[in-house]
């Protein structure tokens, strides 16, 4: 069994887009959103240029090289990748009223509101469109492709509303939770490996194994996220930290915390999730109660389970490089560095 301990190479996800992978998507985003006059795609730009890590798009580019396909003939499809990625990032925006994204005010902030809802609805229309443009393996995995990520929506769609279901909810239970991040961000991670899989050309069982490999990181990658905010509380990490306390929903490490404490500290849990305050000194009494419960320490073990069954997703691959980048990227995400 691959270990998943140890250290993990510093700078992974700076280092996959700056790949050779990176650089084909770079250049095909660049090509695709060229400045414009055209307000729509002006809009679509801002959201998607400059770029952010290429996660998902690389994923996809170094599945289909893993199965014996030809990366560059994936590229468009990868990119889609991150276009739904962008688009439900520009919703969750606005449903959160998170206001900067990037280090720079997000799209409904620079645009408008109504701007916002229709440039991401874009992009998801644009997602489709670029799985099309694929040269890879014919028109039956291209059809395939499409389907895996209407699926892939769908399941993000109700993964949202799962997360809405949450709201103010310490006793939904760590079950629950684990459905929404599964549907929410695995669902999403499940189509990029299954996709980079049928272009690359891979046998039917090889692409189900890989997109149960994508969303079992995906799982593992929702639970990093929520515990990243816990391990940097000096709030270093490129995101809203505390968007979820202050839209008072509890997080994994939340939700365990309340599972283990005793009467007094469910209560005060409560009360602080109900104040949808994150002031540093609440927000830190906040996080040391997760700390004193165990929660945290059971996040880690959980994600680290996910990470395991990822890696059983790759069992059936010929040993290469782009194994061991997928290999690295589970490892990545079950720990809290950078």
């Amino acid at each position: 069994m691959t270990t998943l301990t140890g250290p993990v190479p510093p700078g992974l996800l700076n280092e996959l887009s700056r790949s050779r992978s990176g650089e084909l998507l770079h250049h095909e985003l660049s090509a695709r959103w060229p400045e414009t006059a055209d307000s729509l795609d002006a809009i679509a730009r801002y959201a998607m240029v400059p770029a952010g890590k290429f996660l998902r798009p690389v994923m996809a580019l170094t599945v289909a090289e893993a199965v014996g396909g030809n990366p560059e003939d994936v590229v468009p499809a990868a990119l889609a990748m991150e276009y739904l990625h962008v688009a439900t990032l520009t919703h969750d925006d606005i449903i959160d009223g998170d206001t900067v994204r990037r280090g720079r005010p997000t799209v409904h902030v620079a645009y408008g509101m109504s701007e916002a809802i229709v440039t991401g609805d874009y992009l998801i229309f644009s997602a489709f469109a670029a799985i099309t443009a694929s040269r890879a393996s014919g028109s039956r995995a291209v059809a395939e492709s499409i389907a895996v990520l209407a699926e892939a929506g769908s399941d993000l769609c109700r993964g949202q509303i799962l997360e809405a279901e949450l709201v103010d909810d310490l006793t939904a239970g760590v079950g629950k939770y684990l459905e929404m991040a599964r549907l929410k961000t695995g669902a999403l991670f499940r189509a990029v490996c299954h996709i980079g899989a049928l272009l690359g050309g891979a046998e039917e069982t090889q692409a189900a194994a890989l997109a149960g490999y994508g969303e079992d990181l995906g799982v593992a990658f929702q639970i990093r996220d929520d515990l990243i905010v816990f391990a940097d509380p000096a709030g270093t990490v490129d995101k809203p930290t505390t968007s979820d306390l202050v839209n008072g929903r509890p997080t994994l490490p939340v939700l365990m915390a309340y599972e283990a404490a005793d009467v007094a500290r469910r209560q005060a849990l409560s009360s602080a999730l109900a104040r949808r305050s994150a002031n540093a000194p609440e927000f830190e009494e906040f996080r040391r109660a997760l700390i004193d419960t165990g929660a945290v320490a059971r996040c880690h073990e959980t994600a680290g389970a996910y990470g395991q069954r990822a890696i059983q997703g790759l069992a059936g691959l010929e040993p290469s490089g782009s194994v061991d980048v997928l290999t690295e990227i589970v490892r990545w995400a079950v720990t809290t560095e950078p």
